[in-house]
């Protein structure tokens, strides 16, 4: 049938039709049977697809059944209170950009929080896509957010590297040159709790195997490395900044 559809889309309408007419009485003439036989066939001799599973680094492919089925390989716990953890991380990270946008002249440093700002907020999205996927809560257990717990924020952060609720009080009634002190040592701060945490995941057996968990904690690691050189040298270009 694809033949005859192919040509009617063609010029020569009248011998299409012609053609199509003679298919008609041939399959009107033939047993329906025989017909639904030809097209099971037909099927049937269409080839299986090839499900190919890459080798290790340096090991050869193998060619799986073609009934395997697709499943998302079983989630490390380390893996899923990372991944809640870097949500809760990188909320407080968006929270202290948005502040750069009234409490700053410096355009350098407007221009890094809208950078950080656009990433950990892309960022968050794919951590909570991959947690619903796999059925698991977006924020950290209750047990974590309890009151107790969440009362200790005022002296010391519930994640690595987050502020205090002092600190971010502190930045968000800081104004000018104060105002971009206290964001780059903090932001510094925040930067190398996030470090941190990828390094606790990576020393956790079992855990950070999963590829997308991988990729992103690497990248991450990567991208807050260079952003903490970053703010070191914006705090070095700022006189005022030295003698703090």
């Amino acid at each position: 049938m694809p033949r005859i559809y192919s040509r009617i889309h063609g010029r020569r309408h009248n011998s299409e039709y012609i053609y199509v007419a003679l298919c008609g009485m041939l399959f009107a003439a033939v047993p329906a049977g025989f017909c639904s036989f030809a097209i099971r066939a037909s099927q049937g001799n269409a080839p299986a697809p090839v499900i190919v599973q890459p080798g290790a680094p340096g090991q050869p492919s193998k060619v799986l059944p073609s009934a395997t089925k697709g499943e998302l390989p079983p989630q490390s716990p380390a893996d899923v209170r990372f991944m809640q953890g870097m949500i809760m991380h990188h909320a407080q990270a968006v929270e202290m950009t948005a502040l750069t946008l009234s409490r700053t002249e410096n355009k350098d440093l407007k221009s890094l929080g809208a950078r950080i700002s656009g990433s950990q907020t892309d960022e968050m999205k794919f951590m909570k896509r991959w947690l619903a996927a796999r059925g698991e809560p977006l924020s950290l257990p209750m047990a974590d957010m309890s009151p107790t717990n969440l009362s200790t924020m005022d002296v010391m952060p519930l994640m690595p590297g987050m502020l205090t609720a002092r600190q971010m009080k502190a930045l968000r009634e800081a104004r000018g040159t104060e105002f971009d002190h206290l964001f780059l040592t903090g932001m510094i701060q925040h930067h190398q709790g996030a470090l941190t945490m990828v390094k606790d995941l990576f020393n956790t057996a079992g855990a950070g195997q999963d590829a997308d968990v991988f990729n992103f904690a690497t990248d991450a690691d990567n991208t807050q490395t260079a952003e903490i050189r970053i703010m070191q040298a914006m705090m070095k270009k700022n006189p005022s900044e030295e003698k703090r």
